[in-house]
């Protein structure tokens, strides 16, 4: 969250057993097509945290507009806008006009170019089938808000919790991340190994990234105390990254593309320094504590819940409730801050909410306030809670959570945990990069593992990050990815 939230387009290359389609040809971008992505491009970098800059923005962008133009929708290189995105979370997208985007978190997972590009490949292929035309008027959130946003549609139910729960996710570039059929993915799918194999790139690659993302979707669980084995409401209609590989494969050895290349030494010589995981700048998340060194403050999840950061607010999601963290104008009264929230909330979902038991309370000695309205939801009364927290005479915060009537305590906790951090507290949060390192004679998976900055689940994480399957052993020599604080 800045100082005032995945799943690469919401399913990267999904699978299909059907007999193959023949593949759409592209047409050409159109003024119209570029006058839409230019307005879209704005929104997404303010909605998404804003462009990643450096030698690795660079780098994304010389190999996306290389594999760009093997679509058909321009044989122009600098048609396309290729963007790196300054965001913690996996994800890619692209928009009509030549737009297309990837995060730097899910950079970090890829292990050479191929990869890269495969990726990349798969969301211009959405643009080239024109699915955004023919996209589903319902929006299935992927991205930043894609931790919590479809909990609600799955246990909250419709009517007024479902435009409550759109309001806790994301808003203005979201649109551009609905969902897709599951024949539009499977469009993109191919359309990205045909890419890479007329790139000259290993079409393997795309199975290969899909086996990280898989990896990477499971160890998210476990770190966040979540059942991996759990399916979220896309995979309803979008099959796991898992099954996806075996796809990948088969459209691969199918394709008799002779490329081979993956350059990954080129790709790792890009990807030594970036950022990884939350920027500073806007909080860090560490398993299920928020903590912001700028506004010196920090709040804890309950356990089982996932914690999402985004540049407009913190999310908080379980599977009997969610709940947004993030901040308003504040002009000294608690009591008008809390009633602007539900006006907020009222206006922009088109019901009325009336705070009840409202509350004057202090929170860890932080002056705070409380209130709740219910709302109607298709399985049944659904609670509005909204507590806001006084910081400063002219800075106040707000959690605004939703939870079925019969789960309303479930949140208590980190209503409760809302405090300040120290000076020191606040001077110790440093950001996380990644550190490419060569393999020593004498190096193991778990003694590297060992200088991973976390505290939990060193080994597995590392495993993960470089594509090592259980069991793999390390080669001296081998080049290899770890995460560790900024010095």
């Amino acid at each position: 969250m800045k100082k005032s939230v995945l799943l690469i387009g919401v399913a990267l290359f999904a699978i299909s057993a059907k007999k193959p389609q023949p593949l759409p040809t592209a047409q050409a971008m159109t003024d119209k097509d570029r006058q839409v992505g230019a307005k879209a491009h704005e929104e997404i970098l303010q909605e998404f945290g804003g462009a990643y800059t450096g030698p690795q923005a660079n780098y994304v962008r010389t190999v996306g507009q290389k594999i760009a133009v093997q679509s058909g929708l321009s044989n122009s290189q600098s048609d396309f806008t290729i963007t790196l995105i300054n965001s913690p979370v996996n994800n890619a997208f692209a928009v009509p006009g030549g737009y297309v985007y990837v995060t730097r978190q899910l950079l970090a997972l890829m292990n050479n170019e191929a990869e890269l590009a495969s990726v990349l490949g798969h969301e211009v292929g959405h643009v080239a089938a024109r699915h955004s035309a023919k996209r589903q008027s319902r929006a299935q959130l992927g991205g930043l808000a894609a931790a919590g946003a479809t909990i609600l549609g799955a246990v909250l139910g419709g009517g007024q919790g479902a435009q409550l729960g759109q309001q806790l996710g994301g808003q203005l570039a979201t649109r551009w991340v609905m969902g897709f059929s599951r024949a539009q993915e499977y469009q993109a799918d191919d359309l990205g190994v045909s890419y890479l194999a007329k790139g000259g790139y290993d079409p393997m690659a795309a199975s290969s990234m899909l086996a990280s993302l898989a990896s990477q979707t499971s160890l998210d669980a476990r770190i966040q105390g979540r059942d991996e084995k759990a399916l979220p409401q896309w995979a309803s209609t979008h099959p796991d990254p898992a099954s996806r590989v075996v796809r990948a494969q088969q459209k691969a050895t199918a394709s008799a593309a002779k490329g081979k290349v993956q350059n990954r030494d080129a790709f790792l010589n890009a990807l030594d320094g970036i950022l990884y995981d939350d920027d500073p700048k806007q909080g860090v998340v560490d398993g299920r504590t928020f903590r912001h060194p700028d506004l010196k403050l920090a709040f804890t999840a309950p356990a089982g819940f996932a914690m999402v950061n985004s540049p407009q607010a913190v999310t908080v999601s379980g599977s009997t409730g969610r709940a947004s963290f993030s901040g308003a104008k504040y002009e000294g009264n608690l009591r008008s801050y809390l009633d602007g929230v539900f006006s907020a909330i009222s206006k922009q979902n088109n019901i009325q909410l009336t705070p009840s038991g409202v509350e004057t309370i202090t929170v860890n000695g932080i002056p705070a306030i409380r209130g709740f309205a219910e709302a109607a939801g298709q399985s049944g009364t659904l609670v509005v809670s909204v507590y806001a927290y006084e910081f400063a005479s002219d800075q106040a915060f707000h959690i605004f959570a939703l939870t079925p009537i019969a789960n309303r305590t479930e949140l208590d906790s980190l209503f409760q945990s809302v405090r300040r951090l120290s000076a020191q507290e606040a001077a110790m949060i440093k950001p996380r990069r990644v550190d490419v390192v060569v393999v020593k004679s004498t190096d193991t998976v778990e003694k590297l593992a060992q200088r991973m900055a976390y505290d939990t689940m060193q080994t597995d994480r590392f495993r993960v990050l470089n594509g090592l399957k259980a069991g793999e052993t390390l080669k001296s020599g081998q080049r290899v990815k770890l995460v560790v604080y900024q010095q």
